[in-house]
This record gives C-alpha cells, sequence and structure tokens, in this order.
C-alpha cells in the first residue's frame, strides 16, 4: 500500500519541497548518485580520449563502449530490480545500494591509480548494475510521497537535479582528469568520497512501505522482462508515454556519447570545451524540467510534450547546419574555453544545444509524471522497471547506430541531422497512437493563448475515484476549458448535434465524449449515453456534464434538467459543482447567434475564471440545489 501523502495545506512551490523531509533525504541520495556516474564515466573517457593510447578502444568509439556497458545491466536485470522495489521498502533499498556503490567507487579508485582500463570498464558494469536497481525505486518513491499536485514539481525537481549533477560530475570528472601527473588520482578519491555522502543521506529516506509485500520473485530475468512488458502493455497511455520516453534516451544518448569527439573533433576544442557543451546541455534540460511545473499550472500536463518535441526536432537539426559552418583551427591545434567563445559561430551552436536540452525537459518531465500517476501502486516500481529496459534497448541501439553511421564514413553532425529527422516519425507515431498529447496541447493553446485562464478551488477535483462535474454552459470551449483544469482525463456527456461542428467534433470524439440525444428524437441513443456515463463511474472515472442541456443563448444560466438524478439513482457518487466566469461574449459563445461569426471578437489573451465548489453527497444533491450552488459559485467574484 502507498504510504499517505503529507500535502502542505497552501502551496508554496516546488522548491519548498527541498526543506521536507520527505523528499530532501531522497533528492539528494539520487542527485549523489547520479553526480558520482558521470563523474566517474566522463573521466574515463577524458582518460582514453585524451591521454592514453588503448589500441582496442578508439576514442571516437569510448563514449559508445561505455555508455553501452553502463546501460546493459538495465536490460539484464530491470525486471528483478522491479520486482524488489515492489516487494521490499524502498527506502532500505536505495540505503543498500548506497553501499554497493562505496564497493565499487573503492574498486574504480585501484584502476584509476593505476591506469587499468580493462578494471575500469568493468566497474562501468558495476556502476550500471548500481543505477539498474535504483531507478525503480526512485520514480516509484515519488507518489508514494507526493500528491499530485506537487508531482509535476517534484519529478521537475528531479529530472533538474540529475541533469545538474550530470554537469557537476562531467565538469568535474573533466576538470580533475586534466591535472597533470595526479588527476587520476583526484578522481579516484572524488567517486569514494561522494558515494560516501550519498549513503549518508540516504540514512535520512523515511520509510517507504512495500506495495506488494507478497509479491513472489520470478528470478528469472527473461520471462520476468516479458511480464514487466506485457504489464505495461495492460495500460495503453502508460505503455506509449514509455515508448515515449525511450524515444527520448535513444535522442540523448546520440548527443551525450557523442560530445568529446564533437567537441575535439568538429569544433576544434579542449577538454575544457566538452565539460562547457555539457554545461550548457545540462542547463538547458534543469531549466525545461524546472518550467514544467509553471507551465502546467502545478498538474500533469502532458500537452507540453508536442511542444518538447517539435523543439527537440528543430534544434537539433539546427545544430547540424550550425555545425557546418565551424571552421576547426589548424592540425594539432586545440581551442580552449575563452577562444572558442570568443568565435560567434560557436554561440549558435550553444544556444541549440541549450535549446534542444530545454525541449527535452519540457517533453519528458510530464510524460514520467503521467507514467506515475496512472500506473497501478501495487505494480508501479515493475512498469517502471520496464520503462527502464525499454530505455536500455532504445540506447543501446542509439550506440550501434551511432557507431554504425560513424563507421560508414558519417560525421558526427550529420549523425545530428539524422537523428533529428527521425525524431519527426517516431514522435509523430507516438502521438497518432495517443492522440491525448495533441489534445491537451490544443486545450493548453485555448485556455493560455486565446485566453488567460485562473482557476480557484481546484483542490476539490478529485485525482481518483468516481465523481461527477456539473458545470455552467456558455460557450463550445467549456469542455476544453474544464478538461485542462482537471488532474486527470474527465469523460464529457454532451449534445450530440456538436459532434457535427467542424473541427470541435473531432476535438470531442478525440477525448471519447459521450454523445446523448433528446429522448424523444433517439431513445435508443439517449439510453446508450447514459449506459456509457454509468460505466465511466464504474470504472472509477471523472464524469462531467452540463445540466441545462444546452450552450446559454443570452448568457444567463438555463433551469437545470434532472438527467442528473437518472444516474446517481443507480450510482450515487459525489457531485461536484463548478462556474465558469467571463466566457460570454467570447468567440466561442451565441453572443451574436452562432459561434465563431467574428472570430476572436475579444482578441487574444482575454481573462477568464473557473471557480470550483465543495463536493456534494449524491443525497444531497437535486436539480434546484444544484443550481443554487453553481449559480452561487457565478455570484462569486471571478478568480482573474
Amino acid at each position: 500500500m502507498d504510504t499517505v501523502k503529507e500535502v502542505p495545506a497552501a502551496h508554496e512551490g516546488q522548491f519548498a519541497l527541498l526543506k521536507q523531509g520527505r523528499f530532501a533525504p531522497f533528492f539528494f541520495t539520487q542527485f549523489l548518485g547520479a553526480a558520482n556516474d558521470n563523474l566517474f564515466k566522463f573521466a574515463l573517457t577524458v582518460l582514453v580520449t585524451y591521454q592514453l593510447q588503448v589500441s582496442w578502444l578508439p576514442p571516437q568509439m569510448a563514449g559508445l563502449v561505455i555508455g553501452a556497458l553502463f546501460i546493459l545491466p538495465f536490460v539484464l536485470l530491470s525486471a528483478t530490480a522491479g520486482q524488489w522495489a515492489d516487494k521490499y521498502d524502498k527506502a532500505r533499498i536505495m540505503r543498500a545500494v548506497k553501499l554497493l556503490e562505496i564497493g565499487i567507487m573503492a574498486l574504480a579508485g585501484l584502476g584509476f591509480w593505476f591506469q587499468v582500463v580493462p578494471l575500469l570498464l568493468v566497474c562501468v558494469l558495476l556502476m550500471g548494475l548500481h543505477s539498474t536497481f535504483f531507478g525503480p525505486v526512485k520514480y516509484a518513491y515519488l507518489p508514494q510521497h507526493l500528491s499530485e499536485r506537487e508531482l509535476t514539481g517534484g519529478n521537475g525537481l528531479v529530472e533538474m537535479g540529475t541533469f545538474v549533477a550530470i554537469l557537476l560530475g562531467n565538469v568535474g570528472g573533466g576538470l580533475l582528469m586534466s591535472i597533470p601527473q595526479t588527476g587520476a588520482h583526484w578522481v579516484a578519491a572524488a567517486c569514494l568520497g561522494v558515494a560516501v555522502l550519498g549513503w549518508l543521506t540516504s540514512a535520512r529516506i523515511p520509510v517507504s512501505p512495500a506495495s506488494d509485500p507478497g509479491l513472489k520473485l520470478n528470478w528469472n530475468p527473461f520471462s520476468e522482462t516479458w511480464r514487466n512488458l506485457q504489464l505495461a502493455r495492460q495500460y495503453p497511455s502508460v505503455f506509449r508515454s514509455l515508448l515515449g520516453i525511450s524515444w527520448m534516451w535513444f535522442f540523448g544518448a546520440v548527443f551525450l556519447a557523442q560530445f568529446p569527439s564533437f567537441a575535439r573533433d568538429v569544433l576544434g576544442g579542449n577538454e575544457q570545451v566538452a565539460s562547457l557543451l555539457l554545461v550548457v546541455f545540462s542547463v538547458g534540460i534543469a531549466v525545461g524540467s524546472l518550467l514544467c511545473e509553471t507551465f502546467s499550472h502545478r498538474h500533469v500536463e502532458i500537452g507540453l510534450v508536442p511542444i518538447g518535441a517539435l523543439g527537440m526536432t528543430v534544434f537539433a537539426f539546427d545544430l547540424y547546419l550550425a555545425s557546418q559552418a565551424v571552421v576547426p583551427p589548424a592540425a594539432g591545434v586545440l581551442l580552449t574555453v575563452g577562444e572558442f567563445v570568443a568565435h560567434p559561430a560557436h554561440w549558435r551552436v550553444m544556444a541549440d544545444l541549450a535549446l534542444l536540452a530545454f525541449s527535452a525537459g519540457l517533453y519528458s518531465v510530464p510524460m514520467y509524471a503521467l507514467i506515475q500517476l496512472r500506473a497501478q501502486p501495487s505494480h508501479r516500481a515493475r512498469i517502471i522497471a520496464a520503462n527502464n529496459i525499454l530505455n536500455a534497448l532504445f540506447m543501446i541501439v542509439s550506440s550501434l547506430l551511432a557507431g554504425a553511421m560513424l563507421g560508414a564514413g558519417f560525421s558526427i553532425p550529420q549523425v545530428f541531422g539524422a537523428t533529428a529527422l527521425l525524431n519527426i516519425l517516431v514522435v509523430g507515431y507516438v502521438f497518432w497512437l495517443m492522440p491525448e498529447y495533441i489534445v491537451r496541447l490544443v486545450m493548453l493553446v485555448v485556455t493560455r493563448v486565446v485566453y488567460r485562464l485562473k482557476v480557484r478551488g481546484d483542490e476539490h477535483l478529485p485525482t481518483d475515484g468516481a465523481a461527477i462535474l456539473v458545470c455552467n454552459h456558455v460557450s463550445f470551449v467549456d469542455a476544453v476549458i474544464l478538461g485542462v483544469c482537471s488532474p486527470r482525463p474527465m469523460v464529457f456527456l454532451m449534445d450530440h448535434r456538436i459532434f457535427k461542428t467542424p473541427g470541435i467534433g473531432w476535438f470531442f470524439r478525440a477525448v471519447k465524449a459521450i454523445p446523448i440525444a433528446p429522448q424523444k428524437e433517439d431513445p435508443q441513443a439517449y439510453e446508450q449515453a447514459f449506459e456509457r456515463a454509468r460505466q465511466v463511474l464504474r470504472d472509477g472515472d471523472l464524469l462531467c456534464l452540463f445540466p441545462e442541456g444546452a450552450i446559454t443563448k443570452d448568457g444567463r444560466m438555463q433551469p437545470f434538467k434532472a438527467g442528473i438524478m437518472k444516474i446517481l439513482a443507480s450510482d450515487p457518487v459525489p457531485v461536484i459543482p463548478a462556474a465558469l466566469h467571463n466566457l460570454w461574449g467570447s468567440s466561442f459563445s451565441r453572443i451574436e447567434g452562432a459561434a465563431m461569426a467574428r472570430p476572436l471578437r475579444r482578441g487574444l489573451f482575454n481573462r477568464i475564471g473557473l471557480v470550483v465548489g465543495e463536493p456534494m453527497a449524491p443525497e444531497a444533491v437535486t436539480p434546484e440545489a444544484l443550481q443554487v450552488r453553481v449559480q452561487g459559485l457565478l455570484d462569486e467574484p471571478s478568480p482573474e
């Protein structure tokens, strides 16, 4: 079972979580682990790229080999790790994993001290094992301790922390390794010190009870991997999001693995230039991850995903174009950071990297939050393990394809350009499978560009369990506005005629709204609509209806009809009243007869509001009482 979440009375912003015991020790534990992973890996990459001549590991392949070794355990053992995270206390697992890290880093210290590359590669494999067992715990921990309204902010902090840790780890690894004569010794000491510090912070992580303590472990990694993937497929929106995240790691791995070679061979920079590129990339993804909470207004907002996907393509392809304009220095000369930033052409490269990474942050954080929110709690860690398996497979394929292209004579910029074009096809396919992403983007555009929406009382919108939301009906976009405010998908019961409206009809079919015809006009369709509405509630979902039965023609609320009583008679669930403010007079209302007679008649960004009231018990609901409650919310000042 999940623990009871400690939710503060007032939302103080995502950074307030860093002061709380349920989040801060976990955050710094995973932060230090990510920093150590990357300090170690980047120091090793710099060692074999710039300092040692290893005949069997050419510099241009070093990043790919190290990356492939690190993610191999994810493929083989993620299924086992997911079972452990569901069966045992997550805090205890994290502490055990941190102890393992200390041992691995002690071994790696010997490898750096004596510059034994095979031993260091074994340690890469072992650190991959360490991260394999930490991954499912990391993402299953968050929804156990954070509410839905904190989940996007918490994920944003974790993603920000991860990439700041990558930044610090890579910069630290590069700088320490560049110290003449003793650089490898400093790296050895730093890796061991960070591992010990991570274990100390893990000791303060609060108890996180097992979600399925009776789970019987399957020690066969192959059959369990297949079972986990099949388990994930039972939740289509979750599984398709897993595919979307895995593609992001495919995409990102192409760039991250090539930074040292890209900096040296294409841009003509030294080790510090390679570190600078990682700084730019890490800052970009950290900022994008943090801003997800601001853009999503504290909800899990997957409408940001298409925006991020578009940015990934545009800026990755422009990075390819910008690289063509770079003139490298003379052979044997490597630019320092100061010399590198003095060239205007290099600023375009850095801007592309930063914006590409920013877009990846917008793309990934909502997907992670959606998986955590919609996966069954008892299976959550195993679903996340399935995600890690797919991520690893995609990253291995990414390494193999990039290596094959480089081996066939393609340049690094050409590999970047091909990845950008491939992104259009893959992400487009994911959105075709799951149009909910595009639907949510439409909702965002309407509520953030056409209108400026402010909401009061959204804490009354339930994050789980069956309920009915009722609202006044002012315009053709009422459902869009209500949908973007809801913490989860909402099913609308709507007049069948609206489905015949061009554009708007497509939208309501995409969100699986239920068309209802008047009983006298089509008795069979009328009954079918109510049966589908009852099924929504029996599935534990949120149903929305407009009791007036039609959009107002004069701006005043019409009498509520008794259809809701027909639903409550068989399925008594809480009823949540809500009121839309200031939509009358906008383009989508009927102020001048037909809607959209004068498109954007009030311009862009005109202010509207939504007020959500406290739920009513089903036995207290009558059409008249419900209308009084909604009218009372309308009479309140608009939240704008």
